[in-house]
């Protein structure tokens, strides 16, 4: 797996799982990374979806996303409120809105798919940076701020 922040010229590698499902949560325990929507990209995007489900319906039919018919549907349990675009007639997903209800801004999150090739090749290179793997290395880490020293203890490194 490789992070690469481009204008810091920094990267972090780690050796990757075998699936996109357990690459995701090994990203997220190693260093607190987070893609949204990846509920679409998962092995069983459905379960994903559904748990937790509250309310989905449809809306109707759009022709707004990617000169598209799509059916519109709305999803939401206790974290999220979506809007999903979806193919009519090949049923992949082509644009989804959502909002978290956790997030104290409510930003409106958008993503738009297109260009869809299911089960086709995927060269050896396809996820490779020629730029990341030049950049300056840095281990995998979350970014979490260290706990203060206990009162009475100098922190590690410094003597009182």
């Amino acid at each position: 797996m490789m992070a690469f922040a481009p204008a810091e010229n920094l990267v972090a590698m780690a050796d990757a799982p075998p699936t996109i499902d357990a690459a995701l949560k090994a990203a997220y325990d190693a260093a607190a990374i987070y893609f949204p929507f990846t509920d679409v990209l998962v092995a069983d995007p459905y379960k994903d979806i559904a748990d937790g489900l509250k309310l989905a319906f449809t809306i109707g039919q759009s022709h707004v996303v990617g000169g598209t018919t799509t059916d519109m549907v709305t999803i939401a349990n206790d974290r999220a409120f979506a809007q999903v675009w979806i193919g009519a007639d090949d049923k992949l997903p082509r644009m989804v809105r959502a909002v978290y209800l956790d997030d104290p801004a409510r930003l409106r999150h958008q993503i738009e798919f297109s260009g869809w090739k299911v089960d086709g090749p995927v060269s050896a290179d396809a996820f490779g940076s020629s730029r990341g793997a030049g950049a300056t290395r840095m281990e995998f880490a979350r970014p979490d701020p260290s706990p203060p020293p206990a009162p009475g203890k100098a922190p590690k490194g410094k003597t009182k």
